[in-house]
Order: structure tokens, then C-alpha cells, then sequence
């Protein structure tokens, strides 16, 4: 028996008592308080959270009825709590680009989307030859990131960068400063760092 109903069983026991040896009126207020103590206990242990364990409320109607948990779990400083797991937080792998030219044929080579330096400038050196080239070298590489290749008709500018809008402004910007007809960006590439975890 929980302990409030006890004292309400002891009051209401008392009730019967004062009854059958006393009617004074003081005595029948008294009694009739200790009623409604003994009520107000037995209201306390009927489903106070509508059947749902300690630390969570009753949700839905009376079709889908449910239990949420309560926010914080009713602890203040939050012991016991569970903590959502912290998510681990990505690896990236590297990839390289790389471009080889034929200056005098004009012949441009590329690669991208290596996971190193030396494997980059092999395949863009490999592209250069494949598309014709004969004295083909390495114009630059670069990880991470992305190229481009400005051209004129006389020459040509190459860089890397964050981003191809970036990289190609920069070309554009170098070949009219040096006085160069006929600027316009040839190629663009990028080769972006790959998620692995």
C-alpha cells in the first residue's frame, strides 16, 4: 500500500470513530477534510503519466495513445541523459591534376583526378603524346583544386586555384596586362578532394 493511501485508510478509520461516538459539527468538518485528503491520495497513484514510464508523457488519441520522452528527462543537469553519438568528422583524400604541352604543335595533355602527384604528371604526359605531341613537358599540377590554360595568339598562361572562375580571371587578367591579341581561356579542369569516411 503506498504510503499516502495508509494515512488516508487511518484517517477515514478515524472518520467512523468520530462519527459513532461524536456529531458535533467541528468534528464532522474535520472528517470530511480527512475524506478529501484520502481522495486526493488515491487520485495521486492512478497513472499520473497516463501508463508511460517514468521520464516520458502520453501522446496521440485514444487510437494511436504513446509515450514521448520528457525533455531533459525531468533532471535539471542533465545526468543520465543520453547523449546523441558526435559524428566523426570526414576524411578527404587528395587527387591531383596535371598539363603537359607541345608548344610548337599547339598540343595540349591533361590528366585528373589522381591520388598523386607523379601519377598525374605521368598520365598528362601520356594524353600530350597520345594526341600527337613529340617534345611534350609538364606545365604545372596541382591538388585539390582546379587549372586552366589562357591562350593568345602568341602565347599561352596556366595556373591552379580554388575554382576555375577563379583561375581562369587570373589567366585572362595576365595575358591582356601583357599586351597579348586574342585572349580567351582554352581549358579548364579541376580535381577535387575525394570523401573516403
Amino acid at each position: 500500500m503506498f504510503p499516502c493511501r495508509r494515512q488516508a485508510a487511518l484517517l477515514l478509520a478515524g472518520y467512523h470513530q468520530a462519527i459513532s461516538k461524536r456529531r458535533s459539527s467541528g468534528m464532522r468538518s474535520i472528517c470530511i477534510l480527512s475524506a478529501l485528503v484520502w481522495f486526493s491520495c488515491l487520485s495521486l497513484g492512478a497513472h499520473a503519466e497516463g501508463n508511460c514510464p517514468p521520464g516520458s508523457y502520453p501522446i496521440g488519441g485514444s487510437a494511436t495513445a504513446g509515450c514521448a520522452p520528457i525533455s531533459g528527462n525531468g533532471n535539471a543537469s542533465g545526468a543520465g541523459q543520453q547523449q546523441s553519438p558526435t559524428p566523426q568528422a570526414p576524411i578527404w583524400e587528395d587527387r591531383w591534376g596535371a598539363m603537359a604541352t607541345d608548344e610548337p604543335r599547339g598540343v595540349l595533355g591533361a590528366a585528373t583526378g589522381f591520388s598523386n602527384e607523379q601519377a598525374a604528371q605521368r598520365a598528362a604526359l601520356s594524353d600530350c603524346k597520345a594526341k600527337g605531341g613529340i617534345s611534350c613537358t609538364l606545365a604545372n599540377s596541382y591538388r585539390n583544386g582546379c587549372t586552366a590554360l589562357t591562350v593568345s595568339d602568341s602565347s599561352f598562361y596556366y595556373g591552379a586555384d580554388t575554382t576555375t572562375d577563379i583561375v581562369a580571371s587570373n589567366g585572362m587578367r595576365a595575358c591582356t596586362e601583357a599586351g597579348k591579341k586574342n585572349c580567351r581561356t582554352y581549358y579548364t579542369a579541376c580535381s577535387p578532394p575525394v570523401r573516403i569516411q
